[in-house]
């Protein structure tokens, strides 16, 4: 098996970036070294935290990549953010907290991020909830970075091509955690992930990473032999050794029972997850609204955390999940590389 010339890695296995916990150094680290191309999850991270990984990334002298979220400049409907505040209010008094009515929006310390990604030469970086100026792409181009555009349509590739990305990461819908799709009004097709790599390799003939739904060394063959230079995984690397996935999370992983579906309550922007009591009960209330209904659950998602309530707490699942490993990372990535 040949590695990715986009990438520079010896084996042609991406893990994605999962924010919020997910992805470590130690797990990076530990892909790396199996030959696969670990990104850090640059998402809610301080831009001293984020430092700290690359240049401990850096000091391993191998291939890496950083994430970073593209600001989004909508706000949700007012009106119905103070109705789903109030609604999600019964929640939160589970756990003795008051919820702020009032939308609270930041870019991620976008800028801050970007300038630090300049001055650190970080070899890939890949962008996802769409596009940034041409003049971020150009600049860090100019720093000796390649720039991957995350995109979930043909449409949406065609743009990022526009706006100058050296390459894709075409994300199926099967993917865990947060949809990358642009317009987060909409939800993603129900295009099969090496379908949408085909398609999308030919309208623009950029180098693709596949994501979204690979659940062991049969899909991830059929999303390369569709033209991918590269084929992440997330939720596969949830339940090894590295990863810091919560307990919590990890429990509802291992039991293998509950369906996955997408769903905007935890953060206003659509989400892969297990289906739980939270979903069934504010899916059709909530509002589009990222970040704003991120920041208004989020002190609620980590008291269901702490309390290990399964049926409040966004646990992010692809499709593939009942194939997630315990184990080393490590073991993960070779297996992905056998023969079918």
């Amino acid at each position: 098996m040949t590695g990715s010339r986009l990438l520079d890695s010896r084996l042609p296995i991406v893990a994605a970036p999962m924010a919020g916990g997910p992805t470590t150094t130690v797990l990076a680290a530990a892909v790396s070294r199996a030959g696969g191309f670990p990104f850090l999850a640059g998402g809610y991270k301080s831009v001293d935290a984020l430092r700290s990984e690359i240049e401990e990334m850096h000091g391993l002298d191998a291939p890496f990549g950083v994430n970073l979220f593209v600001p989004e400049g909508r706000s949700p409907d007012l009106s119905a953010f103070t109705g789903y505040a109030g609604r999600l209010q019964q929640e939160a008094d589970e756990f003795g907290l008051q919820l702020d009515p009032a939308p609270v929006w930041d870019d991620d310390s976008w800028d801050a991020k970007l300038e630090l990604l300049l001055s650190l030469q970080v070899p890939v970086v890949s962008l996802t909830f769409g596009l940034p100026d041409q003049s971020d792409i150009a600049a860090l181009q100019l720093a000796g970075t390649r720039v991957l555009a995350t995109v979930t349509t043909p449409e949406e590739a065609r743009a990022a091509q526009q706006a100058g990305a050296d390459g894709l990461v075409v994300q199926g819908p099967g993917a865990g955690g947060h949809s990358a799709i642009h317009d987060p009004g909409c939800l993603p097709a129900e295009v099969p992930t090496a379908e949408l790599v085909g398609q999308i390799s030919v309208a623009t003939g950029l180098p693709v990473v596949g994501a979204g739904g690979v659940d062991g060394p049969v899909s991830f063959r059929a999303v390369l032999d569709a033209g991918a230079e590269a084929v992440a995984v997330g939720t596969l690397l949830l339940r090894t050794d590295e990863a810091g996935t919560s307990p919590t999370h990890r429990a509802a992983l291992a039991e293998g029972t509950r369906e996955t579906v997408l769903t905007r309550a935890f953060t206003g922007r659509p989400a892969r997850a297990l289906r739980n009591g939270f979903i069934d009960r504010h899916q059709d209330a909530a509002p589009v609204g990222y970040p704003a209904v991120h920041h208004l659950t989020r002190a609620l998602r980590q008291a269901a955390g702490a309390a290990g309530d399964a049926e409040r707490l966004h646990l992010w699942a692809g499709t593939g999940y009942r194939q997630a490993r315990t184990g080393p990372a490590g073991e993960v990535i070779r297996w992905l590389a056998q023969d079918p």
